[in-house]
């Protein structure tokens, strides 16, 4: 199991009482040190195990499997940030061919996070998969069809976008700059394909770029593409939705939507990583795993979808009947868009 370390620490001293784990493991926290941060954990492993324990539990046939931890937890990290890495063994009371997991790790009630989300891979006794549990849905079976598990990724890949706000708004801002519907479909394909490969290479553990690096290009790229389109009104003002010489062939874009297209590839592979950021995977390649996070990516996919599906329509009849408030509007919500990108990247540039 990993789990971020200073939200084990706090949430296991609190729920035992143990006042000496809360203060030894923040001190290590504060300090940085893997050492202190494993000795701590080591100090303290039955308060530690008994959290873990009274909230992840494995079950067969309706009776408790009994966990027992092997040897001492470890530090790890993830994008900057200590995880303690425990090896739990499960006792079970006789051989079954299907277990119940359940998981109610950090939740929502003790006011440290909200809205925890446990992901599970397993393999046992020939059976293999992923599940996404979280307070609506803290349990699974290892018998469960695999609709059911993959609609798990599926819903967790469409939340994410949701209720994503970055990603809405490089959204926002694609559609608010594209001046045809094929400029908006091939964006959005060129996007897709993008965050897509990096999203599935980050995830399986095959490439690692820390967060520290991600999210401030995240923020940029909101700016840039949500100021590619002020740009394109302060030269060419009434003109901006024009296209220019357009090329040849079914995509018909000119020289400013090529580049447009181009930059938005590379903003697509910086957002892939995010997204694996997000979701918390970093986990050596298998073929269970690469499928639940092929439906967690239709997930945000369909979403993206139904957005443009919506939006771009408006804006396009509102640009037919009335050129210049659909420039107006258009303007604003870059102008908009860009102004919040720019202050993310502050931000998170910062630290702050």
């Amino acid at each position: 199991m990993e789990l971020e370390y200073d939200l084990l620490v706090v949430s296991a001293a609190d729920a035992g009482d143990d006042d000496p784990l809360f203060q030894a493991g923040t001190a290590a926290f504060e300090a940085g040190d893997t050492a202190a941060q494993a000795a701590a954990l080591k100090g303290h492993a039955s308060a530690v195990l008994g959290y873990v324990s009274d909230r992840f539990s494995v079950s067969s046939r309706g009776a408790a499997c009994r966990p027992t931890q092997v040897g001492d937890a470890t530090i790890g990290e993830r994008e900057g940030v200590p995880y303690a890495d425990l090896l739990l063994d499960w006792t079970c009371p006789e051989p079954v061919d299907e277990h119940v997991v359940r998981s109610g790790l950090f939740p929502d009630g003790e006011g440290y996070v909200k809205g925890t989300k446990t992901i599970v891979t397993y393999e046992i006794d020939g059976r293999s998969g992923s599940a996404a549990l979280d307070a609506a849905n803290s349990s699974f079976s290892t018998a469960q069809a695999w609709y059911q598990r993959f609609g798990e990724f599926f819903l967790l890949g469409a939340e994410h976008l949701l209720t994503g706000i970055d990603h809405i708004l490089f959204l926002l801002a694609l559609i608010a700059g594209s001046r045809r519907l094929r400029e908006i479909v091939l964006a959005a394909t060129s996007f897709t394909l993008a965050h897509s490969v990096t999203f599935m290479l980050a995830a399986l553990g095959l490439v690692e770029v820390p967060g520290v690096i991600v999210e401030p290009i995240i923020a940029l790229s909101i700016a840039v593409v949500a100021g590619w389109h002020l740009w394109g009104i302060w030269r060419r003002g009434e003109h901006a939705a024009d296209l220019e010489t357009a090329g040849r062939g079914h995509f018909s874009l000119d020289r400013a939507g090529w580049i447009r297209l181009g930059v938005v590839f590379c903003f697509g592979l910086v957002h892939g990583l995010g997204f694996a950021g997000a979701l918390g995977i970093d986990e050596a390649w298998s073929w269970t795993l690469l499928w639940s996070l092929l439906v967690f990516n239709v997930g945000i996919e369909v979403v993206q979808l139904t957005i443009i599906a919506v939006v771009f329509p408006l804006l396009f009849v509102l640009r037919r009947r009335a050129p210049k408030a659909g420039l107006w509007a258009t303007g604003v919500v870059s102008a908009a868009v860009s102004i919040m990108g720019l202050i993310w990247f502050v931000q998170r540039i910062s630290g702050s």
